[in-house]
């Protein structure tokens, strides 16, 4: 049997089922079973972490295709991933990492913490980033990195959907420099048809960031007639000036089809008038991407 490295957050259950606590979706997981982002499985009424240990996707990116505007610009970031998501967006511009899983083969591969540190500093990058599908999913691993490369001398960078239980973020989010969270939309509705998720976890999660200090910027993939109308990006606009102040760079991507959305891609009209709507609310940080 492949070594898994033990999980946080859950508790046992009744039968041998374990309720994982890291995220929201608070999975009842069978043993045997694995929950929602599939990286997270039950053997013997115990919590394993697949992901842990086991990147899928490592890279050398600038700093602003992360996207981070504001924080150490110019420079480059050591990024990487795994497979699995906790969110299932029917518009996952990368569904090949978020729904992907790893085969027998790749559970051979074992990449410890203080490797990924040791990459970073080879490499001369001043940052990690924690990117490319959900690092919540991979939560435990990221926290074992983030200690080790502030003790490098490393900054930490989180790229994430902002959707994690209480308890995960009060260890995870601390250990950060920097974050760009992904706000998919301003409503519930939104986030129920297009992500099977819920707004109001991914607010909770900006406003805790910002509440300890790190860096934070918010990027929206702007989805035609979906996530797209200007009265509710105005309502969005206020909530940003109430909870996290304007001066927070906001980024407004075009989307294009992918994964199960055929929907035509953003035209570069409507990024425009979201820029206008920012500038003229008095918002300084609006930045626009993929036009």
């Amino acid at each position: 049997m492949t070594q898994l490295a033990p999980a946080k957050w859950w508790t046992s259950a009744e039968n041998n089922a374990v309720r994982c606590e890291l995220c929201p979706r608070h999975c009842a997981i069978p043993e045997g079973g694995q929950g929602y982002c599939a990286v997270r499985r039950n053997r013997g009424g115990e919590l394993f972490s697949v992901a842990y240990g086991r990147p899928v996707s490592l890279a050398i990116d600038p700093i602003e295709k992360k996207p981070l505007a504001r924080f150490l610009p110019g420079s480059r970031t050591f990024s990487f991933g795994t497979f699995g998501c906790n969110l299932g967006c029917v518009f996952c511009q990368n569904d090949s990492l978020s729904r992907g899983a790893y085969a027998d083969d790749d559970l051979q591969t074992w990449v410890p913490p203080e490797q990924i540190v040791e990459l970073a500093l080879q490499h001369h990058c001043p940052s990690i980033s924690y990117t490319y599908n959900e690092p919540t999913v991979f939560a435990e691993y990221v926290c074992d990195i983030a200690r080790l490369a502030h003790a490098a001398g490393l900054k930490n960078v989180l790229v994430s959907n902002g959707y994690i239980a209480d308890a995960a973020a009060d260890e995870l989010y601390p250990l950060l420099n920097a974050a760009n969270i992904d706000m998919k939309g301003y409503s519930e509705a939104f986030y129920g048809q297009m992500c099977q998720a819920s707004l109001e976890p991914v607010l909770r999660s900006l406003e805790k960031l910002h509440a300890i200090g790190v860096h934070l910027e918010v990027t929206t993939l702007v989805i035609p007639g979906k996530n797209d109308n200007l009265a509710e990006l105005d309502a969005w606009l206020d909530w940003v000036d109430a909870h996290l102040g304007r001066e927070t760079p906001l980024h407004f991507s075009a989307y294009h089809p992918a994964y199960r959305c055929r929907i035509p891609r953003t035209p570069p009209a409507t990024l425009y008038a979201i820029r206008d709507l920012g500038a003229s609310r008095g918002f300084p940080n609006l930045f626009l991407g993929n036009i």
